[in-house]
């Protein structure tokens, strides 16, 4: 898949996946409506920053306008399209991307490095008071 020439970034979605929900997207050709610029610079705009999880101002330029492309993904999200794409992406899973949250591994109480048990769960390096407590 080459855009305009450029080589695709690594968080861009597959010409498989392209396929399957061009004809979803509002603005495609045939639809009513005004046409889209370019559908799939947006999806893969949205991409990216899901993938990275960077906040919308530090979208790459080649991507659009950042406000402009957050302001489509809003006007998308109201209208439902992002669960239409879903819907129909659903049953493929793509565990290139899974990742493990660390506040969702918990560790158990006598993982915590304290000798004998769980004695020093809770309490703070100056003891049980905090400091905030103490004149």
């Amino acid at each position: 898949m080459k855009e305009n020439g450029k080589a695709p970034h690594r968080h861009d979605i597959s010409d498989n996946l392209w396929e399957k929900i061009k004809d979803l997207l509002p603005g495609a050709a045939g639809k009513q409506g005004r046409m889209a610029h370019d559908n799939r610079r947006f999806i893969n705009a949205v991409s990216w920053i899901i993938r990275t999880g960077v906040p919308w101002r530090d979208l790459p330029p080649e991507y659009g306008n950042w406000k402009n492309t957050h302001r489509h993904f809003c006007r998308w999200r109201d209208r439902d399209v992002w669960k239409t794409i879903a819907s129909e992406v659903i049953g493929e899973v793509d565990t290139q991307w899974l990742m493990i949250d660390a506040t969702y591994s918990k560790v158990h109480a006598d993982g915590c490095g304290a000798v004998g048990g769980n004695q020093a769960i809770g309490r703070t390096k100056g003891g049980s008071i905090p400091k905030s407590t103490l004149l």
